[in-house]
């Protein structure tokens, strides 16, 4: 696994994840979408496993030292796992298209699709785990869980993508600076010596 691609990720989940959509101090929990981006970039399973423990890591010391609520903490906890594997494993599928190779290195279709489903499979698996099976909530009714599970459903998928398609950018300016960065020592070093040419010859 690339430094340069983990270090951020973790820092992204780190700095994000006290907060689901965020508020006016803090911002929306990125979660999803450092799993997504690190399946894209990385087939690490450690990796991948690190992330779950920087996540229970993170919940822990949140409610523990911090006073947020424990309220989502439940035996649905567990179903966090196949949550992010979702995520994950999306990104892999999405590392295999041409589009994110070389320099066709781009978020396409296909991408954004698998992105999507993942995204709303994982909604869907921690929301219902978590309605289905948490002593918080007293009365389940199913025409009230289809009634959340609408309510929530675009901020979730909303905020995954935002920070995705933020991630891809950032990734392919990273991807990009080297050769702009040697284009303009070269385009310089041309100016530089034209310069010197005309200066001896005047």
């Amino acid at each position: 696994m690339n430094i340069k691609t983990a270090l951020p990720l973790v820092a992204l989940m780190g700095a994000t994840r006290m907060h689901h959509f965020g508020d006016a101090f803090s911002l929306p929990d990125a979660s999803l979408a450092v799993f997504f981006l690190a399946g894209l970039f990385s087939s690490s399973r450690a990796f991948f496993v690190a992330l779950l423990v920087e996540a229970a890591l993170l919940d822990y010391v949140a409610i523990s030292q911090f006073n947020v609520s424990d309220f989502c903490i439940s035996p649905a906890y567990a179903f966090l796992i196949p949550t992010y594997f979702a995520m994950w494993f999306a990104g892999r599928l999405s590392a295999n298209f041409k589009s994110m190779q070389g320099s066709e290195f781009t978020l396409s279709i296909p991408a954004m699709a698998t992105l999507f489903i993942a995204t709303s499979s994982a909604y869907l698996i921690s929301n219902s785990s978590f309605y289905w099976l948490s002593d918080n909530v007293l009365q389940r009714d199913f025409s009230k869980y289809v009634e959340q599970l609408s309510h929530y459903y675009a901020p979730y998928l909303g905020y995954a993508v935002m920070y995705v398609i933020t991630g891809f950018a950032a990734a392919k300016i990273a991807k990009m600076l080297p050769d702009l960065m040697a284009h303009n020592s070269s385009a310089t070093a041309t100016k530089m010596s034209r310069y010197v040419f005309l200066l001896h010859f005047s």
